[in-house]
């Protein structure tokens, strides 16, 4: 046997231990980077909290109105053990997530179908197109007074309000998802015999779905501002009524608690949404310099 014929095999297996560092370097790069961001939040956050609370000690911002994070941190504290005026903090809590979710999940799908159906047929977008721009440029809060009168102070009116909030985000966002179509994938499912419902919802949705998932993050904030308004006008539970029953009594600290509730709950809400993207689109390549 020569030489060349056994030098060839151990030849083949050996690895490439600059790349391998390489890859090493780059993930703890990563790593630290990651962990430097998530740090940096955490002293942001604390500086913001300590300087606050060192003012409104020192007089000089007045407690009174803008309160401390002390009295704010008492008062979610006192909600949580002896609870509200209304119930329990848990049952507002509930009550408010439950219509946000649910005019987001109303408005979520009335976007998509009609953004993709508008994107799709021209002439339904011709027809239909100026009167979304109408609709679109009315002040939508003011309508939460109106569903109030329509549908009382249950949770449908906060409902309808998250919808209407909800709807136009994700409804331009599939629209424009449904136009941005690659029209060589749409020639070439028809030359391979695709009909109209398959090229639809084979080729337009899968292709339109990074464009509805990049509108889901800020709608499902819109739904949530959609529920408190409607709760602030008027309702029987929720935060919105927890701020409402706050300012009628001048308590600050009660204003700025239900609205830390309520930033919790969006924060939970947006690392969901962002779990479930990373999940649906691991085959996309990672930004340039993203932490996600």
């Amino acid at each position: 046997m020569s030489p060349e014929t056994v030098a060839a095999p151990s030849a083949a297996v050996t690895k490439d231990p600059a790349g391998t560092d390489r890859a090493r370097s780059r993930a703890r790069a990563a790593r630290n980077r990651s962990h430097l961001v998530h740090g940096s939040r955490v002293l942001l956050l604390v500086a913001v909290l300590g300087l606050w609370e060192w003012l409104a000690r020192a007089g000089a911002v007045d407690p009174f109105h803008f309160s401390m994070p002390s009295r704010i941190w008492e008062q979610i504290r006192t909600w949580a053990v002896d609870g509200t005026a209304q119930g329990t903090l848990w049952e507002q809590i509930w009550y408010t997530l439950y219509e946000a979710l649910l005019g987001w999940v109303i408005g979520v799908v009335a976007g998509v179908v009609l953004g993709i159906a508008l994107g799709r047929i021209r002439f339904l977008a011709d027809v239909l197109g100026p009167y979304i721009k109408v609709l679109n440029a009315l002040p939508r809060i003011v309508l939460a007074p109106i569903f109030l009168i329509w549908f009382g102070l249950g949770p449908a009116s906060k409902v309808a309000s998250a919808v209407v909030l909800v709807f136009f985000p994700v409804f331009f966002n599939a629209f424009q998802g449904a136009r941005e179509v690659d029209r060589n994938l749409v020639a070439n499912s028809r030359i391979l015999g695709a009909r109209d419902r398959q090229v639809t919802f084979q080729v337009v949705i899968p292709s339109a779905t990074s464009w509805i998932f990049t509108s889901l993050h800020v709608s499902f904030g819109f739904a949530l501002i959609g529920a408190i308004v409607g709760e602030y006008i008027g309702a029987t539970k929720g935060l919105g009524l927890l701020v409402a029953a706050s300012q009628g009594t001048f308590n600050s600290a009660g204003v700025y608690a239900a609205m830390a509730i309520l930033a919790v709950v969006a924060l939970l809400a947006e690392g969901l949404l962002t779990f479930l993207e990373k999940r649906l689109f691991r085959w996309k390549p990672a930004e340039a310099g993203s932490d996600r």
